[in-house]
Parts: C-alpha cells; structure tokens; sequence
C-alpha cells in the first residue's frame, strides 16, 4: 500500500514539526523591564526635588509678604503670622522715602520697553535677514554670532563701562538701555525661527506680485513671525528686568535705578547697624517685582512654547 505526499501536507507537517521543535522566542515588553520601575522612582525623586527647589523661595517670598518688621523676626519663615499685614506693606512699600519705589518702577519699565523692544525688533530684522538672504560673509556671521552666545555679559561690562565713560554717556538711561540693545540669544533664535516658519515660495510669490521687500516683511513675514518674536521678548524682557551688573556699573544716581538696584541699596540700608528698619519693604518690594514677570509668562506661555520648538525637527 503506497502513501501519496502532497506538497500541501508536507508544507503543513514540516511546519508543525518546525512549531513543536523550535519555541518562539517572544521579546519581552518595555512596560516590564526590570530597571524601569527603579528608574523611574529614580525620575521622580528628582523632578521632585528641583520643584522643592523653586518653589520653596517663591512660598517663604510670599508668605515673609504678609508679615510686619515685628512679625518677621517673631515668626516661623514657612508659615503666617497673626497679624497679615500686606496690604500695608505694599502701601509702605510705594510710599517710603516719597515714593522712590514707583521711580525705580518707572526706570525699569523704561529699560524693558526701549532696552528690550528694541532687541527683539534689531532681532527680527537681523534673523529674516539672515535666513531668507543669500550674501557674501553669511557663514562669517553666523560664527561671531554664535561665539557672541558663548560670551558671557559680564566679561563685557569692563570694556562697556570704559567706551561709555570715554562718550560720557555713564550714569545716564542710554549707558542701561544702548547695551540692552545687542541680543546674541535673540538673533540666533530668530534666524532658526524664520528659517523654518517662513516659506521661501511664498515670498517669492509676493515679489512676483509686485511687493517690495518692505511691503513683504510687514505684511507675508512678520506675521508668521509672532510666536519667535513673542519668545524673544519674553528672554530679552526677563534679561533687562533682572539686569543687575550693569546698572550697579553704570548708574550712580539713585534716581536713575532700575529695581534691582534700589531694592539692594534697601537691603544694606536695612543690613547696616542703626539703619532704618526696612526688611519687610524689601521682601514686599521683591514680591511686587516678580508678579510682571510671571503675569508674562503665563499670558504668553502658548507662544513661547511654540516659538521654543520651531526649527527643532528637520524634515
């Protein structure tokens, strides 16, 4: 008696030989790796700990707000005292030697706007230049621009104070503001940022339609550019907001101070022995600086969180 073999049964008993002889192997799940568990406890702790770390002096700033000059020294840092003294606080604070803290406001607003404003708009005209322009020396720049990152602006300061000495612009508002003007940060930012954001073709079809190049920045670029420039003056308004050793160089009447200066120049009045007792004007003083800047970036997180990732992705 003979057996007939089709090609179909012995595909089908070779491959259940194969099944039974050779196990799979299956790849065992990322979800289940031995070390993940222990990296990511790991992660946790430690995003914990840089969160402490940020918000623990913002708690003890607000909470050191509310308390008098007696309450200050009376009471735990961390933690109220009986008597919410705020708003008198604030009231002191604009009212204290004739109302010098609504000066040193003034000033820094003063140096945000024109220190500030104008790095960003230098910034976006220096970066749509540089990304939709083809010129001799572009490579050139693009190295001063990056190594004028690399360059601290306190290693400049010396040099700054010398040439505006020699100009006799010191101890005036353009030896803060002219300084503020140069944005390394800012035209690198913006040079990424319109590279990306701005379509090539659709300049060219605004020039083919008769638009000059003026007439194209204003009205095709510059409003593709809004989520970069919104970023970059949110890091040129910080910088000129914080700014403390230029103007401690620069500026010696204390009409002039922005307020970091004057709320340090509260801070050793209050530190020298016998001095008036301001401490709490100074804590008060810090806090009310703080809220501009947090108002911003919360009002334009959106935009700077778009402006942050745009040229990140290469196509």
């Amino acid at each position: 008696m003979t057996t007939t073999v089709t090609p179909a049964s012995a595909g089908s008993a070779a491959s259940t030989a194969g099944r039974g002889s050779v196990p799979r192997l299956r790849t065992p799940r990322r979800g289940h790796s031995p070390g993940r568990p222990r990296r990511s406890v790991l992660l946790t702790v430690l995003t914990s700990l840089v969160l402490l770390y940020s918000l623990v002096p913002l708690v003890w700033l607000v909470i050191s707000a509310t308390k008098s000059q007696e309450g200050l020294a009376r009471s735990f840092g961390l933690w109220f005292d009986g008597d919410f003294a705020l708003w008198d606080n604030i009231a002191e604070t604009f009212t204290y030697d004739d109302g010098v803290f609504t000066r040193w406001l003034l000033n820094t607003l003063l140096y945000v706007v024109l220190g500030a404003g104008g790095a960003t708009f230098l910034a976006v005209l220096g970066g749509y230049a540089l990304a939709k322009f083809d010129f001799p020396g572009r490579r050139a720049v693009f190295a001063v621009v990056i190594g004028a990152v690399a360059v601290p602006g306190t290693a400049l300061a010396v040099p700054t104070f010398l040439m505006f000495s020699t100009m006799g612009l010191t101890n005036t508002p353009w030896a803060v503001i002219i300084p503020s003007l140069i944005s390394p940060f800012g035209l690198y930012l913006m040079w990424v940022f319109a590279g990306e954001a701005i379509p090539t073709e659709l300049l060219e079809a605004a020039r083919i339609d008769g638009a000059g190049e003026l007439r194209t920045f204003f009205t095709v670029a510059l409003p593709l550019l809004a989520p970069g420039i919104v970023t970059v003056s949110l890091f040129t308004m910080v910088a000129t907001w914080n700014n403390y050793f230029l103007p401690l160089i620069m500026i010696k009447d204390p009409d002039w101070y922005p307020l970091t200066l004057g709320l340090n120049s509260w801070n050793a009045q209050a530190a020298t022995a016998g001095g008036q007792p301001v401490f709490h004007l100074v804590i008060t003083g810090s806090l009310l600086t703080i809220v501009p800047l947090i108002a911003a970036f919360l009002l334009l997180q959106k935009y700077w969180q778009s402006g942050l990732a745009a040229g990140s992705v290469k196509e």
